[in-house]
């Protein structure tokens, strides 16, 4: 049986909650950039790649619930990397997302 770790569904991002496992399948729908580093900083999702593609999701979201205007969308993009950034101070991954992430936009 294959358990989906994170996924993009409907422009969410859709991760098992780590938490409760193996008790318990439950998943957590992340909406915003902001729930989803919830997510990651109340260890929802785990694991170092997992962690990355995480961080990647949410500033998809940002980027696609920014304003219409330039720099309103640069300025949300940077505000959710920041958020992001402030999850797990030393977690590779999740740096080398977002960085990967700004590079793209």
């Amino acid at each position: 049986m294959a358990v989906t770790t994170i996924a993009w569904e409907n422009n969410e991002v859709v991760m098992i909650d780590q938490r409760v496992l193996p008790f318990e399948e439950s998943y957590v729908r992340c909406t915003t950039p902001e729930q989803v580093a919830d997510a990651i900083r109340t260890m929802v999702i785990r694991g170092a790649p997992a962690i990355g593609i995480a961080a990647a999701y949410g500033l998809a979201l940002a980027a696609i619930q920014a304003p219409d205007d330039a720099a309103g969308a640069s300025a949300r993009f940077e505000d959710a990397a920041v958020k992001l950034a402030a999850t797990r101070p030393t977690a590779v991954n999740l740096f080398w997302a977002i960085d990967r992430m700004k590079k793209i936009v």
